[in-house]
């Protein structure tokens, strides 16, 4: 029977086989180019993260604000007979807005009013981060 233990030659004590020389430790350090490695890929990790969690909180930011127009809009149609506002900017007494409503990458709403879609009073959206009309980052 064929043991999956080994010694190996000059040492006293028995090894298994993923356990050789160098081991893990020995393959990721490389000498002294392995402590760079490791920092570089953390590094790199912490930043991949970091874009990832500023999109997403620019996609909440973005859809937070536009809730807060769709109130404003709903006032300003309940105090105007049902109509639209001819542009967002004249939403400042109904909402909380200084000036017209922005994405939170600086791009002005797209407000369509009537509605396209059947069913639906008015349209509102954000382009998205790119800014691109229709592209398909947008957040509605």
């Amino acid at each position: 029977m064929a043991s999956t233990t080994r010694r190996f030659a000059g040492e006293g004590r028995i090894r298994f086989p993923w356990e050789r020389r160098g081991g893990l430790r020995s393959l990721l350090m490389l000498g002294r180019v392995g402590p760079f490695l490791v920092v570089i890929g953390v590094l790199g990790t912490i930043a991949v993260l970091g874009v990832r969690e500023r999109h997403s909180a620019g996609v909440r930011q973005t859809r937070a604000t536009l809730i807060g127009v769709r109130h404003a809009i709903d006032a300003f149609r309940a105090d105007n007979g049902g109509a639209c506002p001819s542009g967002l900017d004249k939403l400042t007494s109904y909402g909380n807005f200084k000036d017209a409503p922005t994405d939170a990458w600086g791009h002005a709403l797209r407000f369509v009013c009537p509605a396209h879609r059947e069913g639906e009073a008015y349209q509102l959206s954000s382009d998205g981060p790119d800014g691109e009309p229709g592209g398909l980052d947008r957040v509605e």
